[in-house]
């Protein structure tokens, strides 16, 4: 592990010399093979980051290589979907998340490479880190940090940069 890691821990998330506190998944932290798609669980193990997302509505650009989330911009969690775990824009006939959300919860979005580029079916989806709905409020399987430290995050973040997730921990970390 470097500093330039992110290092879910029970006292928080570690990077750069900073601890930020954070939520993981409903379901806790399960061993990676044993995460399944709609169990609400964060898979331990070691990710990395592949795309940072934003509503450039909502936001200024939080890095140079973030894109925007368009109108039209969904994220496929339906293991039956030949584009299971990618990126899909609407109309899109299986099922899906849309990125563009009322809440502000996708405003900023980090994605792992969790079951990606290839999804295995039924493996699980949609593992972002993204910002939380209220302290402590588990996630459907992500990483979730106020808004003010996922910024800061997405600031220093590059792609590649590692996501070391521990098993062990509660939902709130």
């Amino acid at each position: 592990m470097t500093p330039a890691d992110l290092v879910v821990t029970p006292g928080g998330v570690r990077f750069l010399g900073r601890r930020f506190a954070c939520t993981v998944g409903r379901g806790g932290i399960v061993p990676g093979p044993a995460k399944r798609e709609g169990d609400g669980a964060t898979p331990a193990g070691v990710h990395r980051l592949v795309g940072m997302l934003y509503r450039a509505d909502r936001i200024a650009r939080p890095s140079g290589w973030a894109e925007p989330i368009g109108p039209g911009d969904l994220w496929s969690d339906d293991p039956r979907d030949p584009d299971y775990n990618r990126l899909v824009r609407a109309p899109h006939p299986f099922g899906h998340e849309k990125l563009r959300r009322g809440d502000p919860m996708y405003d900023l979005v980090l994605l792992t490479d969790w079951n990606w580029p290839e999804g295995v079916p039924g493996l699980g989806s949609a593992i972002f880190l993204h910002r939380w709905r209220r302290p402590g409020a588990a996630t459907a399987g992500c990483v979730a940090f106020s808004g003010r430290d996922l910024r800061w995050i997405a600031g220093r973040v590059v792609p590649g940069t590692r996501v070391i997730v521990h098993s062990g921990q509660d939902r709130e970390c």
